[in-house]
């Protein structure tokens, strides 16, 4: 989960997010996308930005895993991250921003980082 430094925002409710699948939410200047691994029984949420070529669209990615670890693919360019850590799996592009998921009472939360004066 998270590492206790983040601040935890209701991003939406659960049944907004495809099963095995991902969409995205936008939480203040971020977009965000979530990702419901519903044949893992995991969340995972990471920047929406594909660093590749600067484009708003990994929560349209594919998702499954390589190996054990879950990841999501580009819709544009098949360019993989890990959802863990963010790493690019097939190339050298730069990692992408991961956020800690957690569900309560029917929604789906994300942890964001703190901002400089602890808020």
């Amino acid at each position: 989960m998270g590492d206790g430094s983040e601040v935890w925002v209701r991003a939406a409710p659960v049944d907004a997010f495809p099963e095995n699948g991902g969409a995205c939410v936008r939480l203040g200047a971020r977009q965000i996308a979530v990702f419901n691994l519903s044949r893992r029984g995991e969340w995972y949420a990471c920047q929406n930005l594909c660093p590749h070529r600067k484009q708003m669209v990994l929560s349209r990615g594919m998702v499954g895993s390589a190996g054990d670890v879950p990841k999501v693919a580009c819709p544009l360019h098949k360019t993989t991250f890990s959802l863990t850590s963010g790493e690019c799996l097939n190339s050298d592009v730069e990692p992408i921003r991961t956020y800690p998921v957690r569900v309560e009472d029917g929604h789906v939360l994300i942890g964001l980082p703190r901002s400089r004066d602890g808020r």
